[in-house]
Order: C-alpha cells, then sequence, then structure tokens
C-alpha cells in the first residue's frame, strides 16, 4: 500500500490527492457502473442543492474538492457528484467491519475492515496531511474521494472507523462524507459526535469513536431520519447496517454478507469479555463462513467488495499506537503512533 505526505493550502491537499488517484480515476473508476450511475446525477436538483450547503457551510472542504478535480484532471461536478455517492444512491460498494473495546490491561481497541472494489487494492494509500486550515490526521484514502469515511486518526489522538449504512430514505442534507471529512478537524470525542449528527443530512454512516486521554469509546449511527449515539460498555461489533434499538424503524437494505458477517460477529461476541490488538486482528481475519466471510477475498463477492485493508488502533491515556494489515495477515505493511 502507498504511503503518501501532503501539506498545503486545502486546495494543494485536494490537488495533490487528486494526482494520486488520477490514473485510478480514468483507467478503472469511470468504467464501474456505479460511477456512471451516479455521475449521471450531477445536475439534478439534489446533487445541486448539496452542492450549494457544502459550499456555505464547509468552504475549505469545497476547496478541497476543487483541487481534488484539479488534480484527477476531472470536472468538479462529477468529482462532487461521486462524494456524493452514497447520498444519491442507497447502496454503494463499500461495506466494512468494525470491532471495538477495551483490554485487560485498559487500554482501548478499535479495529476496522475496509472493505471497498477489489479492483482498487493496488490504488488506494494511506495518506498524512498536514493542512494549513485545519487538524493533521492520517487516513485510508481511495482515489477520488475525500479522506474521512474509512480509518483514521487525527492529531488530537481521536479515531474514527466508518461502516456505508444503506438507508433508503436519504433526504435533501449534508452529503455524508463531507461530515466525515469535517470529522477529521474534531479536537474532541463531543465535538467529532456534534459534527457527525448535523441536520439535516442526507446519506447514512456509522462511527466508531475513541480518543487517546479519553477513556470512552462511541457507536453512533447517524442517518437523514435521526442519529443515535451509543457510549459502549464491553466488547461491540458492528458490519454495515443499522443495529441501535433507536433506529429500528429507519429502512435500509441488509445485504446477505453484512447480515453474515453481524451473525458472526454476534456469535463470537459470546466469548469476549475484553479486546486486545490481537483478538480484533484474528475476527477481522476470519472466514468460518466460506461463502460469506468478515475477511473477504472472493472474486465472486456478491456486494462487489473485498477486504482491502485491516487496521488496528490501540489507544492509550498517552498516544494511539496504529498498524495496517493487506494481503500479509501476519506482518503489518504499515505501523505508526500519534501521540
Amino acid at each position: 500500500m502507498k504511503k503518501i505526505t501532503i501539506s498545503g493550502s486545502p486546495f494543494i491537499v485536494g490537488q495533490r490527492l487528486g494526482e494520486f488517484g488520477r490514473a485510478a480515476w480514468h483507467q478503472k473508476l469511470t468504467h464501474i457502473a456505479l460511477w456512471q450511475t451516479v455521475t449521471a446525477m450531477k445536475d439534478t436538483a439534489q446533487t445541486q442543492a448539496m452542492r450549494a450547503l457544502v459550499q456555505q457551510q464547509f468552504p475549505l472542504i469545497w476547496q478541497e474538492l476543487e483541487g481534488m478535480a484539479a488534480g484527477l484532471q476531472a470536472p468538479v461536478d462529477e468529482v462532487f457528484a461521486w462524494n456524493c455517492r452514497g447520498d444519491l444512491v442507497r447502496s454503494t460498494s463499500d461495506g466494512c467491519t468494525t470491532v471495538a473495546g477495551v483490554s485487560a490491561q485498559g487500554e482501548a481497541v478499535i479495529a476496522h475492515n475496509e472493505d471497498g472494489f477489489p479492483q482498487l487494492r493496488d490504488d488506494c494509500a494511506l495518506v498524512s496531511i498536514t493542512p494549513t486550515e485545519g487538524m493533521a490526521f492520517t487516513s485510508f484514502a481511495y482515489p477520488g474521494s475525500l479522506c474521512g469515511h474509512t480509518f483514521s486518526v487525527n492529531a488530537k489522538g481521536i479515531v474514527n472507523t466508518v461502516n456505508n449504512i444503506r438507508a433508503l430514505h436519504r433526504p435533501a442534507g449534508m452529503p455524508r462524507q463531507i461530515l466525515a471529512r469535517a470529522a477529521l478537524n474534531a479536537a474532541t470525542l463531543d465535538e467529532a459526535i456534534a459534527i457527525l449528527t448535523t441536520t439535516p443530512r442526507a446519506g447514512a454512516f456509522h462511527h466508531t469513536l475513541g480518543q487517546s486521554g479519553d477513556s470512552r469509546l462511541f457507536s453512533v449511527e447517524a442517518t437523514g431520519s435521526g442519529c443515535s449515539v451509543r457510549l459502549l460498555e464491553g466488547v461491540f461489533a458492528h458490519a454495515n447496517h443499522l443495529i441501535h434499538d433507536p433506529l429500528n424503524q429507519v429502512q435500509q437494505v441488509i445485504t446477505d454478507s453484512s447480515g453474515s458477517r453481524q451473525t458472526r460477529l454476534a456469535d463470537w461476541l459470546t466469548t469476549q469479555t475484553a479486546l486486545d490488538a490481537e483478538s480484533a486482528w484474528g475476527i477481522l481475519s476470519d472466514q468460518h463462513d466460506v461463502a460469506l466471510p468478515i475477511y473477504r477475498l472472493s472474486p465472486q463477492d456478491p456486494d462487489e467488495e473485498n477486504t482491502l485493508a485491516t487496521a488496528v488502533f490501540v489507544l492509550s491515556a498517552q498516544q494511539v499506537q496504529w498498524q495496517v494489515f493487506t494481503l500479509d495477515r501476519q506482518n503489518a505493511v504499515l505501523q505508526g503512533t500519534e501521540d
């Protein structure tokens, strides 16, 4: 996996991200049916209304999108529509699985499988960004997409891992990837949660949040129909569909894979009283269900998704230690510390 370091203005940050993703955008993404469906909606009233909201409320993120379009050598309206894909259509090919808990030593652990288009396996990167305006952060990045909607840790030690939610009702409001990017600028967990539960919002996401020096872990299900914030106790696990009781009336698509992964996680949870990095890595490498496993590699995956990376974050009072695994499940391809 590529490791990229970027610094500069919001436009320059976006431009550098666009340059890294340019080849994949033109050679791969534009041939994907989802890209064609979403970008065909670039001039709709819904997309234009979201664009106006972003320009008004998050002008620096809009500058980042303009820079990304320049780096990609692509029209900004197509780039913006792609970054609104989960707001424009009900089902996108980015599943993901997250587990979280506290170890016997009292360290918080958040671990995440990033599941996405398998054809992009060699086109993603871990990026460390220091913008001239806003918080520095490290995040998994897809070509042509803003950071923040995958897994990340910022300079204040906030870890945020994100699972796709396929909500049927996606009202007029702020795009979910814009809110996820904005949350990277948070200095505290409470600030991050406030950003992610901003209304009105369009598409839905699940976020697992923790911060070094703060003993709390949160699960946040944020949808256009309402939000649920749960302070976690014990070990927690989440595939990519809504599971919080307050949102049980929200209509959603639960794919066979998402349902199977949550069932496997539920069985696993019955044996877990604490969570360390090794056990988190173990369940995220699980292929107990041959057809619909947690760790996904099949070319015939029914959701057109494979696990592209696994991130394991260990949060202590002073720092966040992280490791990223790809196809080599025994050796981290990247690792680091956020003090």
